[in-house]
């Protein structure tokens, strides 16, 4: 099992992470996908993991969720910027993939996605024709950082994913 950390650019990340990912993988997805006909419905049937971004105070259900689903051998897949970046600029990252890994002793593996935005931009629901590449990282050990080297683990990730999918940080752009 694995923690895997992607960029996010598009809905269509979904798909092609789904179709690419080794092994067993379930998403954290916010909680408003579940609720579309449909894709909603086949989300909750994988078990996949919802999260209210909205309510902090569910935070600890979600983690919990996440926590079992690697126990049962299953990867999970997080989207560290927490939301769909519109830009070539890796947007800042919410801490809670990086709790997940460290606290359940996982690897980190780096994935960088490009191509998807073209294809399915933010708010449109058309698919254009297009090419999605997708590349994984080298696996990353949390255990060698700990807690308190969380920030240098962080940036690390950033900067893999960031060359992964070839990015910018915020602090090059």
């Amino acid at each position: 099992s694995y923690v895997f950390l992607c960029n996010h650019r598009s809905l269509f990340d979904i798909p092609v992470l789904m179709v690419t990912s080794p092994g067993q993988v379930r998403m954290v997805a916010k909680r408003s996908l579940f609720l579309i006909p449909i894709f909603g419905w086949g989300l909750k049937a994988g078990r996949f993991i919802p999260v209210d971004r909205a309510d902090r105070s569910t935070a600890g259900q979600t983690f919990a969720q996440a926590a079992a689903r690697l126990r049962e051998g299953t990867s999970i897949l997080m989207f560290p910027e927490g939301t769909r970046g519109l830009t070539d600029v890796l947007l800042p990252f919410q801490r809670g993939g990086f709790l997940l890994a460290l606290k359940s002793g996982l690897p980190i593996v780096p994935v960088g996605i490009r191509g998807t935005r073209a294809i399915q931009p933010k708010g449109n629901w058309a698919i254009h024709p297009g090419t999605a590449v997708v590349s994984y990282g080298a696996p990353i050990d949390p255990a060698a950082y700990g807690l308190r080297r969380k920030a240098e683990l962080t940036h690390e990730v950033r900067a893999r994913i960031a060359e992964l999918a070839g990015l910018k940080l915020a602090e090059e752009a």
